[in-house]
């Protein structure tokens, strides 16, 4: 019984990690990535439609981002997305392709990517131990419920404890990593 609750909860515990891992995509760290369009949709026939769904969205170099829309009508609409996204670039539009040219990153810029990166973080520390709650209480429950002892409960609320320090664990050093990748100059 406790072995399920067990598996649940580090299976979210897992989800969690590796959602604040897919938020980092979001993020500009130095070499510029096509994840940073991630967020944004254009109105496509009337339904908002992720840009690499409406076109091919390569980085050339370190700073470019060129998207060439399958349809060239799309262009216009492309271009407006972007500029309302507000990805910290103006979409160059040449009729053909839209060219992102990303400045390199200052240090502020940086910092900022740090700090929003170290939000994710929390967010994600949160979550697990919203995860520990959660299979605390049904651990609570299942003893309430005289299916487990006392001391089945005490140890069960300890492996899980266990299970919430090794991920929380896991987050620091992630944050550590990306902390170091984002600030080296």
């Amino acid at each position: 019984m406790t072995n399920e609750i067990f598996d649940t909860c580090q299976s979210k515990m897992k989800a969690s990690i590796e959602h604040m891992l897919k938020e980092f995509k979001t993020l500009r760290t130095g070499k510029v990535n096509t994840s940073v369009l991630d967020n944004v949709k254009i109105n496509y026939y009337g339904t908002p439609t992720p840009l690499d769904q409406v076109g091919s969205v390569i980085a050339t170099d370190a700073t470019t981002i060129v998207i060439n829309p399958w349809e060239k009508n799309l262009l216009g609409d492309i271009e407006s997305a972007i500029a309302a996204a507000n990805i910290g670039v103006n979409p160059n539009n040449d009729g053909e392709q839209i060219k992102l040219f990303f400045p390199p990153m200052t240090v502020e810029q940086r910092q900022e990517a740090v700090k929003q990166m170290k939000g994710m973080g929390e967010k994600a520390k949160v979550s697990v131990r919203n995860d520990r709650r959660d299979a605390n209480d049904k651990v609570k429950k299942l003893e309430k419920d005289k299916e487990i002892t006392s001391d089945d409960s005490k140890s069960a609320q300890d492996n899980i404890q266990k299970f919430t320090d090794k991920y929380v664990a896991e987050i620091d050093q992630i944050l550590k990593d990306k902390e170091a990748e984002i600030l080296k100059v």
